[in-house]
């Protein structure tokens, strides 16, 4: 059974970042990871003192990629979650996506 082949990471945060500019979202690399293999976590911050962080995860059950929701909550407490990951992963990249409606765009196809 082969490995399925793996995006670089960059590619993905360019082609993420593109995506959420044609949706009129903003976002910032706010931690720029491994450009090949790093880990990528999407910090949405709705503005209003609140925020939800996103890491990739994998589904048993299908085989696939996907998005789970790591923490939510007051963004001070979210902010504290992503150097306690930074701390332990110096190459994670971090993305903070800002929109008062908590659009994100991660369930969309070909976001996994």
């Amino acid at each position: 059974m082969s490995a399925e082949p793996r995006l670089a990471a960059q590619f993905w945060v360019q082609a993420y970042l593109a995506r959420l500019r044609l949706a009129h979202i903003p976002a910032y690399v706010v931690s720029h990871g491994d450009d090949t293999a790093g880990a990528v976590m999407v910090k949405s911050n709705t503005l209003d003192g609140q925020a939800r962080l996103f890491q990739r995860g994998f589904d048993p059950a299908s085989g696939s990629r996907c998005w789970d929701l790591l923490a939510e909550g007051g963004e001070g407490d979210i902010d504290g979650t992503i150097a306690r990951q930074r701390a332990v992963d110096p190459d994670l990249w971090v993305i903070e996506v800002e929109d008062r409606k908590g659009r994100h765009l991660l369930d969309e196809p070909g976001l996994d």
